[in-house]
């Protein structure tokens, strides 16, 4: 490819092995001015297990709730040079833990700049909370009400008195995956009155896509929402939070069912270019022909046929949409999973995703754009608070790529204050993810680039 379109360094998270372009193990290549990695889909093969942080991991099953007639929530973010600094600072703004009001649920988020004290985090978090089910895990960045952190060492913590709530916690381990029927195992506890399910993954030990499969196979009809967990690039490990442990593989989540449900917004930041197109021939993680072409020569096409300004967004913002739906009649935004372009073999004409593309699947071109994304998330919101008419969240989940934030937006807190001006000032805890998890359409998908919203709403007076 002509550099005009590809920096001449290349990706530099992504190694070249002969015409496969396989990426390496780090995730997927950092958004533009950033030394992040981005949001994005793993490849199987590039997945490895790690050890227990915590070896322990609760049953799955059903818990108490506190039984108490009032339905209430609080979030806050906390700041601080370590984990005791960041939580007394969220506790400090956080009335329920501070009246020892009783609470259900806790939902945490933390950088994993903590290491090893998150351990001790989890804990007390349990402790304060009163025992309450915990989940959550590590964030390059986390967000709270109105507000998000990035780079810098914080908390965003969420606690929730839901009465009439069936709260199912479980773990899902690595070997569970591999061996087939273990995800069924795991989760014998939780399919019984589900609304929804909220889950975090660890990215290097998990294939995202192949879970979301196994766990829509066995939750049938129930949306799932959540993200993979962030961290460090250096590191290259993550943090999964339940209840009184930790683990750095596998993932966690939590059946959310009796009195209250999710409704569900995921709101993509990138824009279609040029035409759709038919893949014709593919391999792995590799697009070899597109409309029976070179894949190489309809990416330039495609590029070279864009205005001036528009060439030099793409530059280093170019991306791969693959069709969710293929039987739309006409595609728009929003209607691809956007994947990365990991890179391209000038012999062949072919071209790496971060994705497993098949013959046959609809491809459109994407390129990220803040103004796109933007305009989306608020025309979902308003549609959303419209469509509730007048019922409000008890709170909110928000797990937003890694590759937007301040980043993409050029300003801080863009999509937790454009959740907090449209929904209305409702307590919401999140983090940046490498990949967020939400349905569309009915169907759960693993996406890139996106903010994926879960609103926790009563289906009943409590």
């Amino acid at each position: 490819m002509s550099a005009s379109i590809w920096p001449a360094k290349g990706p530099a998270t992504y190694s070249v092995k002969s015409r496969t372009l396989m990426p390496s193990r780090a995730p997927l290549n950092p958004p533009p001015n950033e030394t992040r990695p981005c949001c994005g889909v793993r490849d199987a093969g590039n997945v490895a297990g790690s050890a227990f942080l915590v070896k322990a991991a609760p049953p799955a099953g059903l818990y108490p709730v506190s039984g108490r007639s009032e339905m209430r929530a609080e979030a806050a973010i906390g700041i601080g040079e370590t984990w005791k600094e960041a939580l007394d600072e969220a506790r400090a703004r956080m009335p329920m833990l501070a009246e020892g009001a009783a609470v259900d649920l806790a939902l945490l988020f933390a950088s994993d700049a903590f290491g090893d004290g998150l351990a001790d985090l989890v804990k007390a978090v349990r402790e304060a909370s009163g025992g309450a089910v915990l989940i959550g895990c590590s964030g390059q960045g986390v967000i709270g009400p109105a507000r998000e952190v990035e780079d810098r060492a914080a908390i965003a913590l969420q606690v929730f008195s839901l009465p009439g709530a069936a709260l199912r916690p479980v773990r899902l381990s690595p070997a569970g995956l591999q061996s087939g029927s273990g995800w069924q195992q795991d989760l014998a506890g939780v399919r019984e009155d589900v609304n929804a399910f909220l889950t975090f993954v660890d990215p290097y030990s998990v294939d995202g896509e192949r879970l979301l499969r196994d766990l829509s196979d066995c939750l049938e009809g129930v949306p799932l929402v959540g993200g993979l967990a962030s961290g460090s690039a250096n590191r290259q490990r993550t943090y999964l939070f339940l209840n009184d442990d930790v683990f750095t593989d596998g993932a966690v989540g939590l059946g959310l069912g009796g009195a209250y449900a999710v409704r569900t917004v995921v709101s993509q930041g990138c824009e279609p270019i040029g035409e759709t197109w038919t893949i014709t021939g593919a391999h792995g993680n590799v697009i070899e022909t597109i409309g029976m072409r070179p894949a190489l020569d309809v990416l330039i096409e495609t590029f070279k046929a864009l205005p001036a300004e528009m060439q030099e967004r793409a530059r280093r913002n170019l991306l791969v949409g693959l069709a969710m739906n293929e039987y739309r009649d006409e595609f728009r935004r929003g209607d691809f999973l956007v994947r990365n372009l990991l890179g391209i073999d000038q012999q062949s004409g072919a071209i790496a995703v971060g994705a497993l593309p098949r013959v046959g699947q609809t491809l459109q071109f994407q390129v990220r754009d803040p103004d796109a994304a933007d305009e989306d998330l608020r025309q979902l919101l308003a549609r959303t608070k419209s469509e509730l008419g007048g019922q409000a969240p008890v709170g909110a989940l928000l797990c937003s790529c890694n590759g937007r934030g301040a980043g993409l937006f050029g300003v801080p807190d863009h999509d937790a204050k454009v959740l907090d001006d449209l929904i209305g000032p409702v307590p919401v805890a999140g983090f940046f993810c490498n990949g967020e998890i939400g349905p569309v359409d009915g169907k759960n998908f693993l996406h890139g680039f996106t903010a994926s919203v879960a609103l926790i709403l009563p289906t009943a007076a409590p």
